[in-house]
């Protein structure tokens, strides 16, 4: 099995150097990587200008690009094969609910599937090193069952870990995304020279986080598994947009 790593949170993460030594003995691993952290890019490619790869010592690449641009330059331009499949993460916190839309985590797993390969967006919900090792032990895991798994096109897996060892977790469970409140008001600072700039403020609280969602489930223990589709059409309104429009 030939595997794409990727991330959002650049070459040099910890939980990408973890995510890569989970996965030794299950397949061939490969990296692309953005040069830096490029949290928030979501799927977002670079149009504006030539996108440039760095070799590491370690065998990883490196592109100063977006994590879309890192798995599209690999899959259509730099690989001798198509890889199998592509995994993105471990990022370092959480992705669940409208996080999803905003992720460059997903984004880079997004990007695989828009090529029809299987994708895995995984995210470890604690700050610390146990929390990438116990996402790294769960994604060894679910890729030793994915041949048992035939996902529709277009579809593809957002994994929540929650900041836990990997002895005490509960277990998986099917999710759906939760949703979160209006964030709060972007915060206005000064530069040196007078001028205001802003700082985007976190993320809104939990709104819709009951019981079925990604926050449920990793609230309680248990790795968040939520199937996502980049159809984003919402269908139930066609019928009703289409009598609008007569």
């Amino acid at each position: 099995m030939r595997i794409l790593l990727s991330n959002d949170d650049g070459v040099a993460a910890k939980g990408l150097a973890i995510l890569y030594s989970s996965l030794e003995g299950v397949g061939e691993r490969t990296v692309f990587a953005p040069d830096r952290n490029s949290s928030g890019l979501s799927s977002s490619l670079t149009l504006g200008r030539p996108l440039r790869v760095t070799e590491h010592a370690n065998g990883f690449h490196s592109v100063d690009g977006t994590p879309a641009d890192c798995v599209h330059l690999a899959v259509n331009a730099l690989l001798g094969q198509e890889p199998d499949m592509v995994i993105s993460g471990i990022n370092h916190g959480a992705n669940l609910g409208d996080d999803v839309l905003y992720s460059g985590t997903v984004g880079a797993a997004l990007e695989g599937r828009f090529m029809r390969l299987p994708a895995i967006a995984v995210s470890a919900c604690g700050k610390g090193e146990e929390s990438l090792i116990t996402a790294g032990r769960v994604v060894r895991d679910l890729i030793l069952r994915l041949e048992q798994l035939s996902l529709p096109e277009g579809t593809l897996l957002n994994v929540n870990v929650p900041d836990r060892s990997y002895e005490e977790l509960n277990g998986l469970a099917v999710t759906r995304l939760g949703h979160r409140e209006r964030a709060e008001k972007p915060v206005q600072v000064l530069d040196p020279r007078g001028n205001p700039a802003y700082w985007i403020a976190p993320v809104g609280k939990e709104q819709d986080a009951g019981e079925g969602t990604d926050f449920h489930a990793v609230a309680r223990g248990f790795v968040s598994v939520t199937p996502l589709q980049y159809d984003q059409t919402h269908h139930a309104t066609l019928s009703q947009l289409s009598e609008w429009l007569g």
